[in-house]
């Protein structure tokens, strides 16, 4: 878990959005400053460096001012990563209200939304499992998830479980692919190298598990000549293997 600052009262906090100091801020801000910028800044350090590397001194170096200065805005570094979560969320186009598209291509496109987001950050995983997302675009974008679900014919008593299904696939899948981006950029190397050379060490190695063999066989099935084009099958077929379910399961009622 990632650990924050601390509050100087002591008191252990749920959100950033629960309070209600936090969410109004504070008068006599320090000039050339504010909390948008802040968390921009934030969101641009974390894509470019990690978690690992963040702390509100580099951050503040960043933005030009001393470390006191962020804390007039923020209580705790969390309060912070929180921050910059839910401005991850806010990249993500939601289908209006009101729209009639088929909740399938509904619940496709906010999948690959959801998956963009982990990829484009692998920051915000560990993050989206450390703390409550309830900012307002992780909200919208919960809202949108459910509004979509209660379109397939689910009884309610199964909707929490669908909704389960296929967010808890996408952040899995996308998770993986983000961090595995993220390797291969450390490594120098595209994603084709990266995994033409592990494959090759494997397929190399002088006793291969038979799994490795079995993965291959599947993998020459599935086709795809680059990693970009393995992976979106992968996505989509799983995608749609979870959408078959949730069509049964709305027919069983």
């Amino acid at each position: 878990m990632v650990k924050g600052a601390g509050r100087s009262d002591g008191a252990a906090r749920a959100s950033v959005w629960l309070d209600r100091k936090a969410r109004a801020g504070r008068g006599g801000q320090p000039t050339g400053l504010d909390r948008e910028r802040i968390t921009v800044t934030t969101v641009r350090l974390l894509d470019a460096e990690g978690l690992a590397k963040f702390s509100m001194r580099r951050l503040a170096a960043e933005l030009n001012v001393t470390a006191m200065s962020v804390y007039w805005y923020v209580d705790t570094k969390d309060d912070l990563l929180e921050l910059a979560l839910d401005q991850a969320f806010d990249e993500m186009r939601l289908p209006p209200p009101d729209s009639d598209e088929d909740w399938r291509d509904q619940l496709r496109g906010l999948a690959g939304e959801y998956r963009a987001v982990l990829v484009r950050h692998p920051w915000v995983s560990p993050l989206a499992g450390t703390f409550l997302n309830i900012g307002p675009h992780a909200l919208d974008f919960s809202l949108a998830v459910q509004r979509v679900i209660r379109r397939t014919g689910l009884p309610a008593r199964g909707q929490a479980g669908a909704i389960a299904a296929v967010s808890q696939f996408v952040y899995g899948f996308g998770t993986i692919e983000g961090h595995f981006a993220q390797r291969c950029a450390a490594a120098g190397m595209t994603q084709e190298e990266y995994f033409r050379n592990a494959m090759s060490a494997v397929s190399d190695s002088l006793e291969p598990h038979e799994v490795i063999q079995h993965s291959a066989a599947l993998m020459e099935a599935r086709g795809g000549e680059t990693v970009e084009e393995m992976r979106e099958r992968d996505f989509g077929y799983a995608l749609d293997t979870l959408v078959a379910g949730i069509e049964v399961m709305a027919t069983r009622g």
